[in-house]
């Protein structure tokens, strides 16, 4: 939670970022301290919720620490080049949850049910060619597959189920698709 010791604070925000990128960590705790406030009101007018805000104001100051040697005064004030960060963080925060797909407490039952994949995969006859291919799958790549054609589930969903990254599951389902169109042929 965010608790500056002291609002208002007056800083020379060029001076404080030339600190950070020396490694001062008084020099972010100056920075803290009298912007932190004014960063989570603007992260909460793009994120609309405070928990998220804190999170984006938390990130800014571990990238500001991180990437303040970055910083170039002939390009603009201390403060912007603070602020932005904090925006663009927010901005990135609500691109990558509008991704996650929430799901309802009946579409979880669901996935719990269709939890072992491999059952699926049993179903099948024994000398089917679609089950011999599936096999050669590994586990977690026919899962996805499994989860989104015999199970009907989007990506997030099987995201957020095998608690894995969006992106992974995407590239696991095209790989997997290819793998199997080539056993098939």
């Amino acid at each position: 939670m965010l608790n500056p010791t002291s609002s208002g604070a007056t800083i020379d925000h060029s001076a404080a970022l030339a600190g950070c990128a020396s490694g001062n960590a008084a020099a972010l705790r100056h920075i803290y301290e009298a912007e932190a406030p004014a960063m989570l009101g603007v992260a909460m007018r793009i994120v609309r919720r405070r928990d998220l805000a804190e999170e984006v104001v938390h990130d800014a100051f571990v990238q500001i620490w991180r990437k303040a040697d970055q910083f170039d005064p002939a390009l603009g004030s201390g403060r912007s080049w603070m602020f932005a960060i904090v925006r663009n963080r927010a901005l990135n925060l609500i691109r990558d949850r509008s991704r996650e797909e929430l799901t309802d407490d009946a579409t979880l039952e669901g996935l719990a049910e269709i939890g072992d994949h491999d059952d699926l995969i049993q179903r099948l006859g024994q000398s089917e060619a679609l089950r011999v291919c599936l096999e050669r799958l590994e586990r977690p790549r026919r899962a996805s597959l499994v989860l989104a054609y015999a199970g009907g589930f989007s990506h997030g969903e099987i995201a957020g189920r095998l608690g894995v990254p969006l992106g992974t599951v995407k590239a696991w389902i095209r790989r997997s698709l290819l793998s199997l169109r080539e056993c098939m042929a």
